[in-house]
Order: structure tokens, then C-alpha cells, then sequence
């Protein structure tokens, strides 16, 4: 498993990134969306999105848009975990959509690759999260 690659956080930085992403604010993107937390190491995040109608596209799957939005927001806590304050954004994103989400939840495992003092680069899949099937790939770069 790819979790099991990553150390854990401090209980301090643990304690911050459980609120992600809501925070302090009621309502935000993320929030609307549904995301949900699942884990967060060292850099290292993993994200759920519930299956909603909400989320579909006409043909009855899951909108990209909605999966790009679960990967973009999966990488945040992996690249800002070993910090409590700053701004984390993205400076490009590419997805590679292999196959569906249909019917399920759509869960995004996401990694740094490479940190250096400024940018990180990292990684991401998403999978059906009870077929366990790869619908989704992305390279990230971020600025931390």
C-alpha cells in the first residue's frame, strides 16, 4: 500500500490537517463538494469523494471535473502536511483518465515525489473505492 510508505505526522500537525477542508469556514469548494479525509502522513494524503447524482455527468459517471477537483484537493494535506500555516497552489496539473467511476465513491491516494524549498511535485491515483479500480492518474506541481 502507498500509505505505508510515508511516516506519520505530529500529533500537532495531525490535529490541523483533521479539519481539512473545512477549517475554520462553514462553507468552501471542498466543503460543497464533499470531500472527505481519510489519511494524512508525511507527504502522503488520501481523500474520498461520496458518489452523489450531484457529481455525475448526463451519461450516469462521474463527472472529470469533480475527479480533478478530488486530486487537486488530495495533494494539499501531503504537500503542506509538515506545516501548520502557509499557502499551497498549484502550478500545473495533468490527468490521465483511464477508466469510470460509476456507481461509488471515488477515493485519491496523493504524494510528494520530489520537495524542494519552494515547489513539490507529486503524484496521485484515483480508484472506485469498492472496485478498487484505477480510473485516474496525475502529475502535480505545487508552491508551497
Amino acid at each position: 500500500m502507498i500509505a505505508d510508505q510515508f511516516e506519520p505526522l505530529t500529533p500537532e500537525q495531525a490535529e490541523f490537517w483533521a479539519r481539512f477542508p473545512k477549517w475554520d469556514q462553514d462553507v468552501n469548494y471542498a466543503v460543497y463538494l464533499g470531500f472527505i479525509v481519510e489519511e494524512v502522513k508525511r507527504d502522503y494524503a488520501r481523500m474520498r469523494l461520496p458518489a452523489r447524482l450531484e457529481m455525475n455527468q448526463p451519461a450516469g459517471i462521474m463527472h472529470g471535473g469533480a475527479i480533478a477537483s478530488l486530486i487537486d484537493t488530495t495533494v494539499v494535506p501531503a504537500v503542506g502536511g509538515p506545516y501548520e500555516t502557509g499557502s499551497f497552489l498549484t502550478i500545473s496539473m495533468n490527468v490521465e483518465y483511464l477508466s469510470a467511476v460509476a456507481d461509488e465513491d471515488a477515493v485519491c491516494e496523493g504524494w510528494i515525489t520530489k520537495r524542494g524549498r519552494s515547489i513539490a511535485f507529486c503524484r496521485a491515483e484515483v480508484r472506485g473505492a469498492t472496485s478498487g479500480k484505477l480510473c485516474a492518474t496525475a502529475s502535480l506541481v505545487y508552491k508551497v
